[in-house]
């Protein structure tokens, strides 16, 4: 077995690698700008690319290497396939394992981007030596990623862990991007957090420093709810009871031994995850009530370190 594994996290702008040791040493970063054109067929042509590079540069050959394991953006199946890659221009599956083994002769393991920042978090991240772990991912819109046993869930069609599409409002929700309405994205994203701030504002004439805030964003809702508004702390406590809700029926159906909370929106900090907890232990079943939170810590490197865990192990 080879001492170094790749770490890849393709998004829509750049890619990202990771060269790490199998125990989880980091060697070098590197990054490439994503070419989504001709639906992006250039893309793992290109990923090839820069890896076999890396290891020219570096005097390394395929056989140092135990694997590679790729984060993807999109729904992936237990056999490496993409079904559709919306942010990097796949509009049919991709065949992302078969494709990228045979261009680098190295074994290529694949999941969706959320699950594998789960994976990065899990191994060298907030949870740290835990087995099974359930990951959000705030940001624009809401992932997740969940992990039981050491595995990532897939699921059969590659639709695993996507919480953000989580029924978290059954009538009279907001359009979500994937069709539905009242998805957990549209009320706990920061795209959806905007949204509801501004609804508010339009209905209320309480007081509140949001009201002075031309282009208002999810961290100034943060921000003045720190600082004591009572709109904004509203909103907050709204939002953690969204996710409070979710988490414990999560918890319902996996158990897992840690929450883990990352993206822009949960860099607002302990002032979400104690919104959070308040709901969920409201409506957790008794033998999961004490499950840890945790805020992410890998930030951006989760993704590629999360790679490196699936390239190097049995985790699928």
């Amino acid at each position: 077995m080879g001492k170094y594994v790749f770490g890849v996290d393709i998004g829509g702008t750049t890619i990202k690698f990771g060269l790490f040791t199998v125990e989880g040493e980091l060697i070098e970063k590197f990054i490439i700008d994503t070419d989504k054109s001709n639906e992006g067929s250039n893309l793992l042509p290109d990923t090839a690319k820069a890896i076999l590079g890396k290891l020219e540069e570096k005097s390394l050959t395929i056989a140092d290497v135990a694997g590679v394991g790729v984060g993807v953006p999109g729904p992936v199946d237990d056999n490496g396939v993409v079904i559709i890659g919306v942010n990097i221009n796949w509009p049919r599956p991709v065949a992302v394992t078969q494709t990228l083994s045979s261009l680098l002769g190295i074994p290529v393991k694949v999941t969706n981007d959320a699950n594998i920042a789960a994976l990065g978090e899990m191994w060298l991240g907030a949870a740290k030596g835990a087995h099974s772990a359930i990951m959000y991912t705030l940001g624009t819109g809401v992932g997740g990623g969940i992990i039981a046993s050491g595995k990532v869930i897939n699921g059969t069609n590659g639709a695993g862990g996507e919480i953000g599409h989580l029924v978290a409002v059954p009538e009279g929700g907001a359009q979500c991007g994937c069709g539905k309405t009242g998805c957990l994205e549209t009320v706990t994203s920061a795209t959806g957090i905007v949204r509801i701030t501004q609804e508010k504002l339009a209905k209320t004439d309480v007081k509140s420093t949001l009201h002075s805030i031309e282009n208002i964003e999810a961290k100034d809702v943060f921000d003045a709810a720190k600082s004591g508004d009572d709109l904004a702390l509203e909103i907050v406590d709204r939002i953690g009871y969204y996710l409070g809700l979710s988490a414990a029926n999560l918890a319902a159906t996996f158990d897992p031994e840690q929450f883990i909370f990352g993206g822009g929106v949960a860099n607002a900090g302990d002032i979400l995850l104690e919104a959070i907890r308040k709901y969920y232990e409201k409506y957790a079943f008794a033998s999961v009530k004490n499950t840890p939170f945790a805020l992410a810590t890998l930030g951006n490197d989760a993704g590629i370190i999360g790679g490196a865990y699936l390239g190097s192990v049995d985790t699928t």
